[in-house]
């Protein structure tokens, strides 16, 4: 019988099989984001990278896209109705966020350049994405 992968290691592997063109700026990415909390667990979710923060989703990587990623900051997998309005928390984030929803944002990102230019404020808003009860 061979064991389930979980955590780091279940993301590891999938990272191993991935074929994508800027597979480079993905782990470029996931190695920010490990690095930020010790309290940021990593998975699998919707076939990506994605990190759970006290066993709720938060940020989870979507690869679909031509010449772009993004991460989708999100609050676990539906939005509820006594959902967190976010935005009021993001105003001074300078146009980095897409919002999809007071719940859900995303920030796209398209190459290594845009990643380091984008670095700074892509750490702070996952932090207080992260951080927002």
């Amino acid at each position: 019988m061979v064991a389930k992968l979980t955590g780091t290691h279940q993301v590891d592997e999938f990272m191993q099989r991935l074929e994508h063109p800027l597979k480079r700026e993905i782990e470029e990415v996931r190695r920010m984001l490990q690095g930020m909390d010790r309290e940021l667990a990593e998975q699998v979710k919707w076939n990506a990278p994605s990190f759970c923060y006290r066993n709720e989703d938060r940020v989870t990587f979507n690869l679909r896209g031509n010449g772009f990623f993004r991460l989708v900051l999100h609050r676990g997998a539906k939005a509820s109705v006594d959902s967190v309005d976010m935005k009021p928390y993001f105003e001074d984030i300078g146009g980095l966020m897409e919002w999809a929803a007071n719940d859900r944002a995303t920030i796209k990102l398209t190459g290594m350049e845009d990643i380091e230019a984008k670095s700074g404020l892509l750490i702070e808003a996952v932090r207080r994405w992260v951080d927002i009860e």
